[in-house]
């Protein structure tokens, strides 16, 4: 399937616990939408439902909850360069002052690898990456990562849901999970497993969440499969599960209303037939209406069928209405490009727009919404075949849907969209981090017990034994993790423009090539672009950026680096309308600790070659002048003996493998199979 996340299946006994020019408008003809009605669907609250405990520690299997053998697009093979090192814009005036300048204030690690495999009693699945939900308001800041859920205060950045440490038992103990609940149980759904009978729940992934100032409520999105219980087939039915807070407080009742996105898409002349999978979901709103979107893709084959839109009315989802009017827009063939499809191209992701505050929302044309997409994947270039597109492109769809405040009455939006050109961007190559292509060293434990033949554990010589029943080939390397393709990230309207950025292939300096980032300032009503530029520097890898703008215009981009020198670490860089993005650094705190060390990483685990998962998205939230950012990092290295512990013969440490903690039960930085953690951050730019 193609969910963004890798979801591998293997036979494994676990003995653990830019100068730019305007180009001629390319204006579509409005198309409006078919409306619909979704009802209430039951209500849900951030309290961990029912469980078994997971058992004895000494034998898990079912890591990982299906199969997804698909690999990452081949990078584009150009050369894309600018004048700086550092991430200038080719686009800038010299002598322009910036108007943002981005002050940290506080930090803390938020939702980590440990959390997400041992909530809900160690009833849950290893999951890579980790697909960054964030968002801020009132006081509190909501992350939903994956499956898993947590409220913080944004004073102490101290979990505020219940301690749920003493009802969590896994192998036997009560478990540290700073309080973290599933999402399978926020949502009312079984466990993601029962590690008692071995039955699967649904599978809920790709979760993004918004706070809205004018309704103080918190809108959270997630996308969920049904499966077989008895072996977690998916049905291929699946839905998007929109959760909306009762009241201002994240910690209370949440209303929970389910879109089926089954069989929406496009047959394009029977070449993609239904039903389709409603991927990467992501949600944005203006004054009348909250957005949904989705990418769908055929079941039955390799092909794309367009990203479709959902507009709800925002009022009547803040006031928990019994059924709440909708309407569905499917993008395809609405962007004046060719595509192997014809003269037209879908439209491929579209991010909707969030603003800040409650006084930045578009007002013309009765109510205004605005997204931005990208066209140099395939999706875009092949959505027929399926079949290599150009990877690379110069051109930015802005899209306008209209009449949003019919949302409120009888719904008669309408969408719109403009191409424009940009700097050219294209698919980039994976990262670099610390010892790519070597032998994992001891620091990087996981990697080297794969490759271990000769250390005397509880299941005889050598470390690998602990993670397989069949010997593996013992020639693993450090990986080199994921960099994303070119699809829009997080998208903001604020000071009356858009503000998007996306990952690119870049050649600083005139050098090699490494990922970066393309960012765009567009004004949507004048059909222009403000400033873009690209993100990048030499010797470094920059990706899945974030976009946060306050009402005056300033801004953060939040992005992970990765680097020759440099583990994968949390970064930002500020971004305004007057000088551009400036210049870059790591976020206080958030320096990599070690390699990435993730399941995804080792061909024994996922099948060669491996693809390590990395990001799918970070997050941008701002509330008030503050601006939260959240991104991917790793932010806890482990030593050999302790990854191994009881299971190298030690007589302390955990009774599950590879969680480093102190004990069972303590709170672990890593589990056996991954060691991503995310970092959360607050600045006044």
């Amino acid at each position: 399937m193609r969910t963004r996340k890798t979801m591998a299946a293997i036979a494994a006994l676990m003995l653990l616990g830019s100068m730019i020019t305007i180009a001629p408008a390319a204006v579509m003809a409005t198309t409006a939408g078919t409306t619909r009605h979704v009802p209430l669907a039951g209500t849900g609250s951030p309290t961990t439902g029912d469980h078994p405990d997971s058992g004895s520690g000494l034998a898990l299997q079912d890591e990982f909850p299906s199969g997804d053998s698909e690999e990452g697009p081949d990078p584009y093979t150009g050369t894309i360069s600018f004048s700086t090192g550092t991430g200038g814009s080719p686009s800038a005036t010299g002598g322009k002052k910036a108007k943002s300048n981005p002050t940290f204030k506080f930090g803390f690690e938020g939702l980590n690898h440990f959390q997400q495999r041992y909530s809900r009693g160690g009833n849950q699945f290893s999951v890579e990456p980790p697909d960054q939900g964030m968002c801020a308001g009132n006081g509190d800041v909501v992350e939903v990562v994956n499956d898993v859920f947590n409220v913080y205060s944004q004073s102490t950045g101290a979990s505020l849901l219940p301690d749920n440490t003493a009802t969590n038992i896994v192998s036997g103990f009560p478990t540290n999970v700073n309080h973290a609940v599933d999402l399978n149980s926020f949502l009312g759904y079984a466990p993601a497993i029962n590690r008692s009978t071995g039955i699967r729940g649904q599978f809920v992934t790709d979760p993004s969440c918004i706070f809205d100032a004018q309704t103080q409520r918190w809108f959270l999105v997630a996308l969920t499969l049904e499966v077989v219980p008895t072996t977690g087939a998916f049905t291929h039915v699946n839905h998007l599960d929109l959760a909306v807070s009762q009241t201002s407080d994240p910690t209370g009742g949440w209303n929970i209303y389910r879109i089926d996105v089954t069989n929406d898409g496009t047959n394009t002349g029977g070449a993609n037939p239904g039903p389709y999978l409603g991927d990467y979901p992501h949600l944005g709103a203006d004054a009348n209406g909250v957005y949904l979107t989705t990418n769908a893709y055929p079941w039955c084959c390799n092909g794309f069928s367009g990203a479709q839109i959902y507009a709800l009315s925002k009022s009547q989802l803040a006031a928990g209405a019994a059924s709440v009017t909708m309407q569905h827009i499917d993008t395809s063939g609405m962007v004046n490009a060719p595509s192997e499809a014809g003269s037209t191209q879908p439209g491929f992701t579209l991010w909707p727009s969030q603003s800040p505050g409650t006084t930045q929302f578009a007002s013309a044309n009765n109510g205004t919404e605005y997204f931005m997409s990208s066209n140099a994947g395939d999706e875009a270039q092949k959505p027929v075949s399926g079949a290599a597109g150009t990877r690379t492109s110069n051109q930015l769809i802005v899209w306008t849907l209209s009449n949003t405040a019919s949302l409120n009455g009888v719904p008669n939006v309408g969408l719109s969209n403009k191409i424009r050109t940009v700097g050219q961007y294209g698919v980039p190559p994976k990262q670099q981090q610390p010892g790519s292509g070597s032998p994992p060293t001891t620091d990087v434990p996981q990697g080297f017990c794969i490759n271990d033949t000769t250390t005397p554990t509880i299941a005889g010589i050598g470390c690998w034994r602990l993670l397989f029943v069949g010997e593996p080939a013992h020639n693993e390397v450090i990986s080199r993790p994921d960099s994303n393709d070119t699809r829009m990230q997080q998208v903001m309207y604020a000071n009356g423009k858009l503000w998007g950025s996306l990952d690119t292939a870049l050649n600083p300096d005139g050098g090699p090539q490494r990922a970066g980032v393309e960012w765009f300032i567009v004004n949507p009503s004048a059909g222009s672009i403000v400033k873009q530029g690209y993100l990048g520097a030499t010797g470094f890898d920059f990706t899945y950026p974030a976009i946060g703008v306050t009402a005056s215009g300033r801004g953060i981009i939040a992005f992970t680096a990765t680097g020759d020198t440099v583990n994968p670490s949390a970064a930002y860089a500020p971004i305004d309308a007057n000088a551009g993005v400036g210049a870059w650094n790591v976020v206080t705190g958030g320096a990599g600790a070690a390699q990435d060390d993730g399941f995804t990483s080792y061909k024994s685990q996922v099948g060669n070659p491996p693809r390590t998962r990395w990001g799918d998205y970070g997050a941008a939230a701002v509330d008030g002048n503050s601006i939260w950012i959240a991104s991917e990092y790793i932010a806890h290295a482990c030593t050999y003996p302790d990854w191994g512990g009881r299971f190298f013969g030690a007589s302390t440490g955990d009774n599950k493998l590879g969680t480093c903690a102190a004990s069972p039960g303590a709170a672990g930085t890593r589990s056996a199979l991954a060691n991503w953690s995310t970092r959360i951050s607050k600045f006044t730019p």
